[in-house]
């Protein structure tokens, strides 16, 4: 099976606390057809180790190790190379779509900045692109003229998600894209989201604190816990017999459906262990 992305010992740094590791020595591959699942605590490294791919990391950090797309080192390119990459080749799902489009501009007109960008469409062929790219993500193709405002949580998300593919993109990197939304319209997004990489044959990477999601969306799980993947595996491993501690404590905080289930809070006690050994 082949790779679309490479990554070897990945480690992000503040420029002016080099010493502080942010994300050490992340190393995964993500194989064409298949999801796989970051979980992990806010402030693991799960969206910095996304942003890292797409060369889109804060000024004030810096990355060392190899990110490889297709064959191509990733690290080695310029911002004008990468932006002929972001969006192209590899579609990016942003955690909040409210932030994230721009309120002044309708959603019709973001959509088809990345068209003609890429594939140079104008006109009335661009226009069918638009309309059919709304149809295909279950929203009204007239809908193409209502600014983000206007539209509900659901229909935003569904926006950002036909920006991410307009393209036909190898590789989909969505950063918590259901966190926002409810139940229904979260299953909804999940079940849109397995069609378009079936059918398209993306490789995506999904960040979530989830297992729920994980359960329905995921091939394989990466778990990360501050900055440093602790255990991988596929879903079904992580999810019935997983290894590590962390692992075994963040399922010991899923509820169940019925509710009986007794919620244990993360007990750190292995943590300390393995600092005194080491």
């Amino acid at each position: 099976m082949t790779n679309i992305l490479n990554i070897s010992n990945l480690t992000i740094t503040p420029k002016n606390a080099p010493n502080r590791l942010l994300v050490s020595n992340v190393s995964l591959k993500l194989s064409a057809g298949k999801t796989t699942c970051i979980v992990g605590e806010s402030g693991s490294g799960k969206s910095l180790t996304a942003l890292s791919i797409m060369g889109l990391l804060s000024s004030q950090l810096q990355a060392q190790g190899s990110i490889q797309f297709q064959g191509q080192e990733l690290t080695k390119l310029d911002n004008k190379a990468l932006q002929g990459i972001r969006g192209a080749k590899i579609g990016m799902i942003f955690q909040e779509p409210m932030t994230s489009l721009n309120p002044v501009l309708t959603v019709g007109y973001q959509i088809g900045e990345t068209l003609t960008a890429h594939l140079g469409l104008k006109g009335l062929t661009l226009k069918d692109k638009i309309a059919a790219l709304l149809t295909q993500v279950g929203i009204p193709p007239e809908r193409a003229n209502s600014y983000p405002d206007e539209l509900s949580g659901g229909q935003r998300q569904r926006v950002m998600i036909s920006m991410s593919i307009a393209c036909e993109p190898a590789l989909l990197i969505a950063d918590e894209p259901t966190t926002a939304l409810d139940v229904t319209v979260q299953a909804q997004i999940l079940q849109l989201l397995n069609e378009l990489k079936t059918r398209m044959n993306m490789a995506m990477l999904f960040i979530t604190h989830d297992f729920g999601v994980v359960a329905d969306i995921a091939d394989d799980v990466i778990v990360m816990f501050r900055g440093e993947i602790v255990e991988t595996g596929t879903k079904q491993q992580i999810l019935s017999k997983p290894k590590h501690p962390y692992t075994k404590a963040l399922l010991a905080c899923v509820p169940d459906a019925e509710g009986k289930k007794e919620l244990k809070p993360i007990d750190y006690a292995w943590l300390k262990a393995d600092k005194a050994a080491a």
